[in-house]
């Protein structure tokens, strides 16, 4: 008994010796490191000299820093700031450091900069390789992204779009048949819907588009909450029911563009639309694109454009409903320029629908779909005299550019009709970016103007718009695209 006594005393002699050097270790290893972490800060800003970092937000929260009050009202939060420390200043979100570039002049920094300077991929391949799948977009270097970039471009073009307007009307026609002739609908969701067949039909080719039903919209829509702010914050493996619905979601789209590429192929038939388009392209290496490639870049090909049209389609829908006698001259405008019978639409014509495309404009510029545009510093950038540090992710907020007192007169405001004189703004070159600019300047834009404008062209021919008692949607700050809450909207069809 005392020898197994005597034994269990060692034992737990032993342990406690081993658990006070294993402490002591952990210690001089923690001491050690900030050591350096100091004498490394102290270093860089010696190495620095005159340098002066950003002005840093304070917050007295660790690690959260300003997620809390950032999330609930971004865009107050980010002018609050700006008539505080100016157009350049940091603040720290879950442990990460954001330097902001507000107004033309500070902004001009990203929209100019080299992807080896303000890294792309470092900030948004987490965000699009579950949702797009990998070799394509974010998840490649950068000179083989701009080839893909490259081949979309080969297939946005003039002569498609005049076959696009056809498409596009011809869809939401039939798709607005369900609204019958009155009542109250969720504006947002069926643009949502008639975004992705309107896109498909235009853009992926009849044999995808011949495979949209009810369930696939369900799939899109499920991989669409791929783009979330939890998906941007956490390790994409986790079980959450958001992550686990986009990448069954992923993986089913996938297979569906599988199978129209291989019937495309087996039917021998050449079509010129962008499935072609893909199937026949090669990197200037000469190495065509394999099928995953091919299934990836028509997945981007429609969510990338799908939230800048969904969204930006439903929010100027409230604004015309909001303004009867706006939303009334814009009908005026069609008979004007399509002639009184309303016939069919055109290309031509809806390039001189100029009040139409003055409403959208207004609309990207009070409500632009994507509020924050992000980049990693890879190297030290100037902005404002500051100097920005490596590891910082630069931001641009259209949001905040579009709505800055001392460039934009009236400028919460609704005034389609600023557009027809110059506007304080209309000097700043990136004052108003909400397809951003530059050598970052989105590819899909002009297909994005002749979408929204050739489907609410059809709409204003078909119906009259209020809002519902007066409520106008408050904006969803839940999701990364700034969605209009609760999006419900009054209806009545035209009398001839």
């Amino acid at each position: 008994m005392s020898m197994h006594l005597y034994q269990m005393g060692v034992k737990v002699l032993g342990e406690t010796v081993h658990q006070n050097l294993t402490s002591v270790l952990l210690a001089a290893t923690c001491v050690t490191l900030t050591v350096a972490y100091v004498s490394k800060v102290l270093l860089r800003a010696g190495a620095r000299g005159e340098e002066k970092a950003p002005p840093h937000i304070p917050s007295s929260i660790p690690f959260l820093g300003h997620a809390v009050a950032f999330g609930k009202s971004p865009i107050e939060f980010l002018e609050k700031a700006y008539d505080q420390y100016g157009p350049v200043f940091s603040f720290t979100m879950v442990g990460k450091t954001f330097t902001y570039l507000l107004g033309s002049d500070a902004a001009a920094l990203m929209f100019n900069s080299k992807n080896e300077d303000l890294n792309a991929e470092d900030v948004y391949s987490k965000l699009t390789t579950p949702v797009f799948g990998k070799g394509v977009a974010y998840d490649v270097p950068n000179p083989i992204f701009l080839e893909q970039k490259k081949m979309f471009k080969t297939g946005l073009n003039v002569a498609r779009f005049r076959e696009h307007v056809k498409l596009i009307e011809a869809e939401t026609a039939a798709y607005f048949q369900r609204w019958g002739d009155g009542g109250e609908r969720n504006l947002f969701e069926a643009l949502s819907e008639l975004i992705i067949l309107t896109a498909s039909s235009c853009l992926h080719g009849k044999e995808v588009r011949g495979m949209l039903d009810e369930r696939v919209a369900q799939l899109y829509a499920d991989l669409d909450g791929g783009f979330s702010h939890a998906a941007w914050l956490l390790p994409s493996w986790l079980p959450l029911p958001s992550f686990r619905k986009r990448d069954r979601a992923h993986r089913e789209i996938k297979k569906i563009f599988f199978r129209a590429i291989e019937k495309r192929r087996k039917s021998g038939e050449r079509v010129d639309d962008f499935l072609q388009t893909l199937m026949d392209a090669t990197y200037k290496d000469g190495r065509p694109l394999d099928d995953n490639e091919i299934a990836g870049m028509l997945i981007g090909l429609l969510l990338a454009g799908q939230h800048t049209s969904s969204t930006t389609s439903a929010w100027m829908g409230f604004f015309l409903a909001k303004d009867r006698t706006l939303q009334e001259r814009c009908y005026a405008e069609q008979k004007a320029v399509c002639g009184e019978e309303l016939p069919p639409l055109d290309f031509d014509q809806l390039k001189d629908l100029s009040l139409l495309e003055r409403c959208l404009k207004e609309t990207l510029r009070l409500r632009p779909p994507i509020m924050t545009m992000m980049r990693m510093a890879r190297t030290p950038q100037t902005a404002a005299g500051f100097t920005i540090p490596v590891g910082h992710q630069v931001c641009v907020s259209p949001t905040v550019n579009h709505r800055l007192r001392d460039a934009w007169a009236k400028r919460t405001e609704f005034n389609p009709d600023r557009y027809l004189h110059d506007n304080p703004a209309a000097g700043e070159k990136f004052a108003y970016v909400p397809f951003g600019a530059g050598r970052h300047r989105c590819i899909g834009e002009n297909f994005a103007y002749v979408q929204i404008k050739t489907i609410w062209s059809t709409l204003l021919r078909t119906y009259e718009f209020e809002l519902v008692d007066g409520y106008f949607p408050s904006i969803n700050y839940s999701t990364m695209i700034h969605t209009p809450h609760n999006p419900v909207i009054r209806y009545r069809r035209r009398t001839p």
